[in-house]
């Protein structure tokens, strides 16, 4: 529930997974992998119940054994892609307030979804995007591989030590674990295994993690 002492005046950032935490996608995901079941004959129930446990490629190898998994990928892309016109977004209640509060710089998106699908989902909601992004195409390994977020850190010149990771899956949260940064829950009944802090929303989290960018002490993160 501790993190490591910082030194005094030493930057700290935060480090956002987007789907989940910042963001709600349930609705949308849930109709991309229904139309990709229609496409394909398949029950969509079924589908997303295994699209929800595994990635894309291990999704097809189940639900689709036989078709070309390069040709389920496309037909998912150009869903997923329509969707970002399309679609109906909302942000967590707060999420604006919270990342507008924070200093330029001291934040960052790591998500397993692809840069322009996030811009164009920031751009419906009105939420402000930061300079870096780590997506899907910047990593070879993705969550729960500590990768995404130690190239996070090594992009905003930051020591793991002085980042809060906020998550709301155990993948993500055991990413930053295994980066070696503290990890706060998000948006979730119970607490995931392993996390610092949790709480039930992101609007209850928030003035905690703007404290945890202010407080040059690091007593936020306890």
């Amino acid at each position: 529930m501790t993190s490591d002492p910082r030194r005094p005046g030493r930057v700290k950032y935060v480090l956002f997974d987007v789907d989940g935490t910042l963001m709600d996608t349930v609705s949308n995901q849930r109709q991309i992998w229904a139309t990709w079941a229609e496409r394909y004959g398949l029950d969509a129930d079924e589908v997303y119940q295994v699209a929800l446990r595994t990635r894309p490629m291990e999704t097809f190898a189940q639900v689709a054994e036989g078709r070309d998994p390069r040709e389920c990928l496309a037909t998912l892309h150009e869903l997923e892609d329509e969707d970002v016109r399309s679609g109906v977004y909302s942000a967590f209640d707060g999420a604006s307030e919270l990342l507008h509060g924070l200093p330029p710089g001291s934040w960052a998106l790591v998500t397993s979804n692809y840069e322009h699908r996030v811009r164009g989902r920031f751009q419906r909601t009105g939420l402000p995007v930061p300079g870096l992004i780590v997506d899907a195409a910047a990593v070879e390994e993705g969550k729960p591989s500590p990768v995404p977020y130690l190239l996070a850190a090594e992009q905003l010149g930051a020591e793991p030590a002085d980042c809060l990771v906020i998550e709301d899956a155990p993948s993500g949260v055991r990413s930053g674990l295994r980066a070696g940064m503290t990890v706060w829950g998000v948006n979730a009944a119970v607490a995931v295994q392993g996390v610092h802090r949790h709480f039930g929303s992101l609007r209850e989290a928030a003035p905690h993690i703007l404290a945890f960018v202010s407080d040059p002490q690091g007593n936020a993160a306890a």
